[in-house]
């Protein structure tokens, strides 16, 4: 019987012109991971099929997330600002619970370490993610997106 080799996780830096491999992750995290929370209408309107994929290269180049790869492969993506936003934190349906998240907020967490504060702005999906990493929710928003309101918490943590 042949010797199963684990997937190898690697978190790098944001390449110019990697967006493209960045859509899928996001579309499919949306789509596939936050439907238990959020309806048809919302998921719509969040990750739309037409967005402008001059808009999300544009966003995607000025957030300069890391990104995850599972042999080879986008699996995730997570930024953190100057500020201490995580602006986005997305791991594609197919490689939930590898890792990937794991993996990007350690990142986040090492590059964030010297900042006063992180925070963020967490689907209600993503809330008990964030909460197990010290996160504390200290707002329930509901923005409009698309003109489709949503739920989601601004939650902050204080690194060590």
């Amino acid at each position: 019987m042949p010797e199963l080799k684990p997937p190898c996780l690697a978190v790098e830096n944001y390449q110019m012109g990697c967006h493209a491999e960045l859509w899928p992750v996001f579309y499919s995290a949306i789509h596939e991971v936050c439907r238990e929370h959020y309806t048809q209408v919302q998921i719509r309107a969040w990750a739309p099929d037409n967005l402008d994929k001059g808009i999300w290269k544009n966003k995607m180049e000025a957030i300069k997330p890391f990104v995850a790869r599972i042999d080879g492969r986008v699996a995730g993506y997570a930024d953190i600002q100057a500020d201490g936003l995580i602006d986005h934190f997305f791991v594609h349906a197919d490689y939930q619970r590898m890792g990937v998240g794991r993996a990007l907020m350690h990142k986040i967490l090492e590059s964030g370490a010297a900042m006063p504060q992180l925070y963020s702005h967490v689907s209600i999906t993503a809330k008990p993610f964030y909460s197990h990493y010290g996160f504390r929710a200290t707002q329930e928003n509901r923005p409009l997106i698309r003109g489709v309101a949503l739920t989601n918490y601004l939650m902050k943590k204080t690194p060590p």
